[in-house]
């Protein structure tokens, strides 16, 4: 009897479980492997060989958790949202005071055998939790100015710990994934143009006394990178050379020459689509965009067919988490964005961030799981 349960179980996780997507994520990964072993077997090799394997080791428990979150209700998410929200705003408010700085940013807790980064993980916290409020909330005419309250506190408490950092770059992505779940919920249009509107009066006061000197010259360096070069403009006139070098089929695996001789910055981390533009060429560069492309489809798909409100708000929230990742990387790579710090989902090296999106994806795919679940 048992074995019969276990049997019937198993068939119908067969029959529920979303292959399609777990193939699309899974091509990304290997793309971003290959990439990745490229971008860290350069001239100097002693320090940089290791990253491959590490990041093989967070893949495999990213993995893990993906099928851990697919198997679990995500309702079990929502229950504990507050919970998670609290956890992550104390975490990010214990960076401030013993966070480890690098590269003049101190944004990481050193656990040992790992350096975690709050602020990746309060992208997705914060798409649970706002999406738990806007559920109750939600009405067809709109939200209105109170219902916006408290999504409003939610998202600024992370928003000024991560300018605090500082992190401009995550701070806005905070922003924006925030706005993405509130604009699909509906709001009501004065509340847009009025929202719109303070933007436009805050934009001038912004810059002139909330923004530091460096965080200007990356907007000026955008404007005219050959106006400095060797300095502030090196990393965005390096990576343009790198994807245009690569031209229509690329230099091939591991013949990148900004690449492989160093010239180009960062390259395991946020200019890893350089590398890949650079040594497979516009084909392999579009290909790639082109499977980001199907996984939002079907992460649409799944928010359409999700059984609850709560779901689909969730599927939205993540899908607007990797959309903005994936057009400021790029963006920021190829020239019409400034530089900032923030990493191509799937294929960048960096634990935090695969760990957050696998969670993520996971949650996606447990919805999906669901959609004949009533």
């Amino acid at each position: 009897m048992l074995q019969s349960n276990l049997h019937v179980e198993g068939r119908t996780f067969f029959n529920r479980f979303d292959y399609h997507f777990a193939i699309v994520i899974l091509s990304l990964n290997l793309i971003g492997l290959i990439n990745l072993y490229s971008a860290t077997h350069g001239v100097s090799i002693t320090s940089t060989t290791k990253l491959f394997n590490q990041q093989i080791l967070w893949l495999s428990v990213g993995w893990g958790l993906y099928f851990v979150v697919t198997l679990m209700d995500y309702n079990f998410f929502r229950r504990i949202t507050y919970i998670l929200y609290g956890i992550n705003v104390f975490a990010m408010a214990s960076v401030m005071v013993i966070g480890k700085s690098f590269y003049g940013a101190q944004r990481w807790l050193d656990l040992g055998f790992f350096r975690y980064q709050p602020s990746e993980t309060m992208k997705l916290v914060l798409v649970l939790t706002l999406s738990h409020i806007i559920a109750d909330k939600h009405r067809p005419e709109g939200l209105g100015l109170r219902d916006l309250f408290l999504p409003a506190v939610i998202t600024g408490i992370p928003f000024v710990l991560t300018v605090k950092q500082p992190d401009l770059g995550t701070a806005l992505l905070l922003i924006a994934i925030s706005f993405s779940i509130l604009f699909f919920a509906k709001i009501k249009k004065y509340l847009l143009i009025l929202g719109l509107s303070v933007v436009v009066i805050a934009a001038p006061l912004v810059w002139s006394f909330g923004m530091k000197t460096y965080q200007k010259n990356r907007v000026l360096t955008f404007l005219d990178p050959g106006k400095d070069p060797r300095g502030t403009g090196y990393n965005s006139i390096q990576s343009k050379i790198a994807v245009g070098s690569g031209e229509f089929l690329g230099k091939g695996f591991r013949k990148g020459t900004q690449s492989q001789l160093e010239f180009l910055p960062e390259r395991h981390t946020d200019f890893i689509y350089s590398v890949l533009s650079e040594e497979f060429g516009f084909l392999g560069s579009v290909s790639t965009f082109g499977l980001f492309i199907i996984l939002y489809l079907m992460g649409i798909r799944a928010s359409i067919h999700s059984k609850d409100k709560f779901g689909a708000f969730v599927s939205v929230g993540v899908l607007a988490y990797l959309f903005w990742h994936v057009f400021v990387n790029i963006g920021m790579v190829i020239g019409i964005l400034p530089i900032v710090g923030v990493p191509l989902p799937l294929l960048s090296y960096g634990g935090s961030s695969l760990l957050s999106t696998m969670f993520g994806l996971g949650l996606i795919s447990s919805i999906s799981y669901r959609r004949y679940l009533f």
